[in-house]
C-alpha cells in the first residue's frame, strides 16, 4: 500500500491494523499520560479512516491560520509605533563629533596616506 493510493486495505492488513490499534487503545487506557501511544493510536485510526485525517488536517491549518491572523493584527500594531516615533525630530545625536575633521577633497585623497 503507498501513500496516498485510492485501493483500499486488504482484509488482512485491516485486521491487522485493527489489533495494534485495539492494542494501543488498552496501553493509552492504561497510561493516559502516555502521549507517544496516543499519537500511534491516532495515527493507526487515521490509517483505518482517511477521512478522520483530513478532518485532523482541516482542524490543524484553521488554527493555524487563525493564529496567524492575529500576529499579523500584533505587527500592524508594532509598525505603526515605529512610524509614528521616527516622525518625531530629535535633532543630531548629542556626545563627541566622530567624524573626521580634515576631510579629503578631489586631487587631495590621492596624495595623503
Amino acid at each position: 500500500m503507498s501513500v496516498g493510493s485510492p485501493t483500499p486495505m486488504a482484509g488482512w492488513q485491516r485486521a491487522n491494523v485493527l489489533a495494534a490499534a485495539q492494542y494501543l487503545r488498552d496501553i493509552v487506557s492504561r497510561t493516559p499520560g502516555d502521549v507517544k501511544a496516543q499519537a500511534v493510536y491516532q495515527g493507526l485510526l487515521e490509517v483505518l479512516e482517511p477521512a478522520r485525517r483530513a478532518i485532523r488536517q482541516q482542524r490543524e491549518l484553521s488554527e493555524a491560520a487563525r493564529s496567524s491572523g492575529t500576529l499579523r493584527e500584533k505587527r500592524a500594531g508594532s509598525e505603526r509605533r515605529r512610524n509614528e516615533r521616527r516622525r518625531v525630530n530629535l535633532g543630531p545625536p548629542g556626545g563627541v563629533e566622530r567624524r573626521r575633521n580634515d576631510r579629503r577633497t578631489g586631487r587631495d585623497r590621492r596624495n595623503r596616506a
